[in-house]
């Protein structure tokens, strides 16, 4: 029987087939999300270079309720990308499904002025 074993391993199986197809460069970096139960995380990367462009996280941020800091790490993404020249990106979603705070950061981030 093939499959995954675990949720955990599930999302690692979705992720590495999202990212068979998606890569960023230093025009249109990737905007990789991560969520974990309590906080989210959320970096531009050039994959060409394997450099980190900028990040934020919810630690940064003051918002009741989990969704409302996903989306205020989205806004705050997008004024650090604008700040480094980026203006456009490729969403990574980490193997979640587009729902929730992983949506909330998006439209965080396209509210910030980022085109995803």
């Amino acid at each position: 029987m093939t499959g995954a074993k675990t949720r955990r391993e599930a999302r690692i199986r979705r992720h590495a087939r999202v990212r068979k197809k998606i890569s960023g460069d230093a025009v249109r970096p990737r905007l990789a999300v991560y969520r974990s139960n309590r906080h989210i995380y959320a970096q531009l990367i050039d994959d060409r270079k394997a450099a980190t462009i900028a990040q934020a996280s919810d630690n940064e941020v003051k918002a009741e309720g989990k969704t409302a800091r996903a989306k205020a790490v989205g806004e705050l993404i997008a004024q650090r990308a604008k700040d480094a020249g980026i203006e456009r990106v490729v969403f990574d979603r980490g193997g979640r499904l587009y729902h929730g705070r992983v949506a909330a950061l998006a439209e965080g981030a396209r509210e910030g002025g980022l085109q995803i």
